[in-house]
């Protein structure tokens, strides 16, 4: 098999194995994931879900947290790390969307990552879970699996996204980049990854995957 033959392979065994291939974030609508998105910077998901239900109460529309306080949003989000960086961001972010976008969330990667905040990996997302747009979403778990299966060497983060936009076909790039995600963090783990359980591991060139330490290819 050729590189886009096996990433349609991997995406077919990882939408197996995992259906529900939904942000860990918790939010209910474009808005809210654009924030916990943010926030979700050098943090877990299940951190940012625990201030985010306050966050929101709060604040519920961009307009709301665009004009919110500093020190009132740093008292809520600091548990998240960086608060004060993060509450600033927010709030800018917030009041980019009002000032820039008409009260909604842009869907134009160029217009994304403007905002505050905002890198590709963030605006990514958005583009995949809310417009339904082809996204690779490249943080550690894509760099790291991605790197075992041979499509891309390195962890530069541009160079990752462009390099799979070119071998994942664009209809199974946001479903390839949720579910390697998600392999990343529950089989494909940075120190002791689970080889003898993975649904990979037939795809996979990585050494440590194979019984006796060889290629697959």
């Amino acid at each position: 098999m050729n590189k886009t033959e096996r990433a349609v392979a991997v995406t077919r065994a990882l939408c197996a194995e995992y259906p529900d291939r939904r942000p860990l974030l918790t939010y209910s609508s474009p808005f809210e994931l654009t924030i916990a998105v943010i926030l979700s910077a050098q943090t877990t998901d299940a951190q940012v879900n625990r201030v985010t239900p306050e966050l929101f109460a709060r604040y519920p529309r961009p307009s709301d947290l665009a004009v919110a306080a500093p020190p009132d949003v740093e008292a809520i989000v600091h548990s998240t790390g960086f608060y004060r960086t993060k509450a600033r961001n927010i709030i800018a972010a917030a009041r980019a969307i009002v000032d820039r976008f008409g009260g909604g969330v842009p869907r134009a990667m160029e217009d994304l990552v403007t905002i505050p905040g905002m890198g590709r990996k963030s605006a990514n997302v958005i583009r995949g879970v809310v417009y339904g747009e082809p996204s690779v979403v490249v943080d550690t778990h894509l760099t790291r699996v991605t790197n075992r299966l041979g499509f891309v060497s390195g962890k530069n983060p541009v160079a990752i996204e462009h390099a799979l936009r070119a071998i994942v076909p664009s209809e199974m790039q946001t479903d390839f980049s949720m579910g390697v995600n998600l392999h990343g963090r529950a089989c494909c783990t940075a120190r002791n990854p689970a080889c003898d359980r993975c649904v990979l591991r037939s795809l996979c060139p990585w050494p440590g995957a194979q019984p006796d330490g060889s290629s697959s290819e």
